[in-house]
């Protein structure tokens, strides 16, 4: 129930005022769990709440602000140390969104720094990085090849002195995924920030958000995601008169339907994200899907402790992030090597 509580006041702050101690509990518990309580504390920044409540909300305002600090230091010291490569850097998801401006990164919590690179380009990215005093995560062999032969990034890289993380990607889903979006395409359309820096154009942004939590990820830490999901839609319709066809055409060309409207449907369902509906030049709908429950039950899974209460749910959609990322047979090869190797999916 405190998942609800959480989109009440996400969508609605003034909802908080008639809520009791056991609600604030539960809000906060979740919102911590969920990592939006810096997204809810400036949502209720300008609201008046008991005043235990207030110094938790100015404590996660003054985390919020620091996590943002070290996330623009961060790219300034990625960008130094690959500046002298001449190759296009394209930032992703938050740290994207605080670059730009974006309402997404209102609050936002922050945890690797992930860029998009050509992938022609990694050799080069990876030998600066290296040099710049990055060093890799993953020292099994196994999770090394599997990266650099199937997924769509190197191995996470971290900082020998600072301990944050690089993930480099290429594209936006693995090699074995069914669907292969045009990374190049992608980079070339990236907007130009300055400095150097770049983030991908408005439709690529949100198709990316779409993709991340649907075509490739088990939805753990599903409500943030259809947050910024929710956010960058609010804020590219009002700037761009039929952002959604767009955004519909866009999709369509990398294959990726399915996933952004799916991710459309759940951010108005849960959300009440405004969406356009378009009978031409093509047929734009959002009608539910019976199997969009099965996501909602997913995404508000979380209870007033903060934890999961759907485990064989969250064991489902774990499997099913595997099976979209790989053929039967090679998911089976892989869940069998990170067994004997200890990994446990819950």
């Amino acid at each position: 129930m405190s998942a609800r509580l959480l989109v009440e006041a996400l969508r609605d702050p003034a909802r908080v005022c008639g809520f009791d101690g056991a609600q604030w509990n539960a809000l906060i518990s979740c919102a911590r769990a969920e990592r939006l309580i810096g997204t809810l504390a400036c949502r209720l920044a300008d609201r008046e709440v008991p005043v235990p409540v207030a110094l938790i909300l100015q404590d996660a305002r003054l985390d919020t602000a620091e996590g943002h600090r070290l996330a623009r230091w961060e790219v300034d010291r990625m960008l130094h140390a690959l500046a002298p490569l001449d190759v296009p850097v394209v930032l992703l998801k938050g740290s994207a969104y605080i670059a730009a401006g974006l309402r997404a990164g209102e609050g936002r919590s922050i945890g690797d720094l992930d860029i998009l690179v050509p992938r022609d380009a990694l050799p080069v990215v990876e030998e600066a990085l290296l040099a710049g005093g990055w060093e890799w995560v993953k020292p099994d062999p196994y999770d090394d090849a599997y990266y650099r032969q199937w997924m769509h990034e190197l191995p996470p890289l971290i900082h020998r002195e600072r301990d944050r993380m690089i993930d480099v990607h290429h594209t936006i889903l693995p090699l074995t995924a069914k669907p292969k979006p045009d990374a190049a395409a992608m980079i070339a359309d990236s907007v130009v920030l300055g400095d150097g820096l770049r983030v991908l154009s408005p439709e690529d942004m949100v198709i990316h958000a779409a993709a991340h939590m649907l075509a490739d990820g088990d939805l753990a830490g599903g409500l943030r995601n259809l947050w910024d999901i929710h956010c960058l839609c609010m804020e590219f319709s009002d700037a761009q008169a039929d952002f959604f066809l767009s955004l519909a055409e866009q999709a369509s060309s990398y294959n990726l339907s399915g996933p952004v409207m799916r991710a459309l449907r759940l951010t108005n369902q849960i959300f009440g994200t405004p969406l356009v509906a378009y009978n031409s030049p093509a047929r734009i709908s959002y009608n539910e899907h019976w199997t969009d429950q099965l996501f909602r039950r997913r995404i508000l899974s979380c209870d007033i402790w903060g934890r999961d209460r759907h485990k064989l749910t969250g064991l489902g959609f774990y499997l099913r992030s595997h099976l979209l990322r790989m053929p039967p047979k090679m998911l089976a090869r892989h869940l069998f090597t990170k067994w004997r190797k200890g990994h446990r999916p819950i």
